[in-house]
């Protein structure tokens, strides 16, 4: 029989072997750095992309506070300037008052008791005369009572003093002015 050598044959079958499995194990690293990197540039894109829209919706946020800032700014203005309209429509009101308190004043005023000086706070009034006598205070009390545009007349003081030779009563009496509008009951 002769004798055939397959040795060297299965050793180069080997080596083919050994050769393709390299081949084979650096291409499967090759492909796994390739996917490593693929995914990681996929990640890179996907966050990137998540920060840009990151980024707008703080600038739009930002952009909604400006404007935000800018309405509550513009609602103190209105309020002030509701104020400020409210404040001259009660001026325009209360203009013709002041013309009803000096006439009213003239009409109850009885004879014998002049003013000195006449004081307004709001609606109180403080009043400062002199009578000729204390019973004309308390007709000009009465007067003042009964009076359209004036109320509640109540008497901080009366003096008798003697100027020369006649006495006189210096008082102050504090009045109510009635607004325009009002019912006796709201007074």
């Amino acid at each position: 029989m002769p004798r055939i050598n397959l040795l060297p044959w299965r050793e180069e079958e080997r080596k083919r072997r050994q050769r393709d499995f390299g081949l084979a194990m650096g291409g499967a690293v090759l492909a796994a750095i390739a996917v490593i990197m693929l995914t990681m540039l996929a990640y890179s894109q996907m966050i990137s992309a998540q920060e840009q829209r990151n980024a707008r919706l703080t600038d739009e946020i930002n952009e909604l506070q400006r404007s935000i800032e800018e309405i509550d700014g513009l609602e103190r203005q209105k309020e002030r300037l509701l104020a400020r309209m409210e404040i001259i429509d009660q001026l325009q009101k209360s203009r013709p008052e002041v013309v009803h308190l000096f006439d009213e004043l003239t009409r109850q005023l009885p004879e014998g008791v002049y003013l000195t000086g006449i004081k307004q706070s709001g609606s109180r009034i403080e009043v400062r005369g002199v009578a000729q006598s204390s019973t004309r205070v308390s007709a000009l009390m009465r007067q003042i009572d009964a009076s359209e545009w004036l109320a509640d007349p109540e008497v901080e003081r009366v003096a008798t003093t003697t100027a020369g030779a006649s006495r006189q009563a210096e008082f102050v009496v504090y009045i109510k002015q009635r607004r325009s509008g009002e019912d006796e009951e709201d007074v």
